[in-house]
């Protein structure tokens, strides 16, 4: 198996920030997803969603993903995928990775010796990538993608 990083191109375009940047209000308190709590009704700050989830730009691109193989790890068809190149591919991360030429989202595992590309569907089985050709292209980072039921 030939595991290396290669340089994307530019599947969405890097992640270079916009001159000025656009923030948006940043609510001071967090949002619970249990049990409702009476909420701080003033905005602390201002937040620049591009600042947040884009932490070295050189090195970032943005994909969509396709199909429903890491739906169990909050990826589905359509959303943006924030990738860092910079990041090492370590076993249980998320990546892009091109398969014999194709390129893929998994995450990457390791049994042993073998590495594999575990999808996060039990509809798929793991894919070793032992004898194949693999290159990295970036460690997944943030997932972007609306709710149901969202305006488009």
């Amino acid at each position: 198996m030939s595991l290396t990083l290669d340089t994307p191109p530019g599947v969405l375009g890097h992640a270079a920030s916009s001159a000025g940047g656009s923030t948006q209000p940043l609510l001071g308190s967090r949002v619970r997803a249990g049990f409702p709590s009476p909420a701080d009704d003033h905005l602390d700050t201002d937040i620049d969603l591009h600042a947040h989830v884009v932490k070295r730009p050189a090195a970032t691109f943005f994909v969509r993903a396709e199909g429903d193989s890491m739906r169990g790890d909050g990826i589905h068809h359509g959303d943006l995928l924030v990738v860092d190149r910079s990041l090492e591919p370590c076993p249980g991360r998320v990546v892009i990775i091109a398969l014999d030429g194709e390129l893929t989202v998994k995450r990457l595992e390791r049994v042993g010796q073998r590495y594999y590309l575990v999808a996060a569907n039990p509809s798929f089985r793991p894919i070793p990538l032992e004898g194949r050709e693999a290159q990295v292209w970036g460690v997944v980072t943030y997932v972007v993608h609306a709710l149901p039921g969202a305006p488009a």
